[in-house]
């Protein structure tokens, strides 16, 4: 079952095309990266399916609904963490996350909310004396806060530290399955470490679409697979590393070592799909 189905978006701008035919869908529970350059139509997608921005054609449902037509009770059912922090500089932190939680009907414990996000020491500081990592946290919390259906992360870990961006993918996997899960970010690894599906958009198209292991298949086909035995180096490709390898042990058992297998990056898959698609599109 879809929580978000895009179908032939569009967006223009004058006579410029921002969005050209963008479909996907996002299952219940699932987490979708969606990767882009600069200028690829990230955002506008995400404001659109947030209900912040009207499309100039094609079919949005988030939920069932129309964003574009959703009601209080519909944004009550989404999370949002944009990519700038919000200003509440006069509130504390634990007052801010325990006012908000009162309009839902089941919010997150704020205390629970403000360890997950790594705020608790920081629970009773104004917002305006946090730094800027922090009221970022801040930001993924608000989001948080009403234990949303779907959640909208644009970009959720800009200015945190390696610990806080750790503490954030737990934060994300432990949502994940309950929580349906819209990520775009710039930083590859983490959408590989994070995404159960990847979408990939250049030029306001769909590039590609798929895990990160079926896109890695796209461009490069076949593993590489390195093993010594009895002092002798080898190296094969093979589509199935995974059974070659098991055959490879079954056949010379104990004598195998340092088998390696590897496969293309997330980061070599996403350059060479975008560079494919800019040779290709239409001067």
């Amino acid at each position: 079952m879809s929580a978000v189905d895009v179908e032939d978006l569009r967006m223009r701008y004058g006579t410029a095309d921002v969005l050209d035919g963008v479909t996907f869908q996002i299952r219940a529970g699932e987490v979708l990266a969606l990767l882009g350059p600069n200028g690829a139509g990230k955002t506008t997608t995400i404001e659109i399916l947030e209900g912040f921005r009207m499309r100039s054609g094609g079919r949005v449902e988030v939920l069932g609904a129309d964003p574009a037509h959703a009601g209080e009770r519909w944004r009550a059912r989404v999370g949002i963490v944009l990519q700038s922090w919000r200003d509440h500089g006069k509130w504390r932190v634990r007052e801010l996350l325990a006012h908000l939680a009162s309009y839902y009907d089941d919010p997150w414990d704020v205390g629970e909310l403000v360890a997950a996000v790594g705020l608790a020491g920081q629970a009773g500081q104004k917002i305006r004396t946090l730094s800027g990592g922090q009221r970022r946290r801040l930001d993924v919390a608000i989001g948080l806060v009403g234990r949303p259906e779907v959640l909208f992360l644009d970009e959720p870990t800009a200015a945190f530290d390696p610990q806080a961006r750790r503490e954030f993918h737990d934060l994300v996997r432990a949502a994940a399955g309950r929580t349906t899960i819209l990520l775009t970010t710039h930083d590859l690894d983490e959408a590989e470490k994070l995404a159960d599906r990847i979408v990939i958009v250049n030029g306001g198209r769909v590039i590609a679409d798929g895990t990160s292991r079926e896109l890695a298949r796209l461009i490069a086909g076949e593993d590489e697979v390195r093993w010594t035995r009895d002092g002798h180096s080898f190296s094969t490709t093979t589509p199935d590393s995974t059974r070659f390898a098991r055959e490879l042990f079954l056949q010379y058992g104990e004598a195998v070592h340092e088998l390696e297998v590897r496969r293309a990056s997330l980061e070599q898959t996403y350059l060479t799909l975008v560079r494919q698609a800019e040779g290709t599109a239409a001067p």
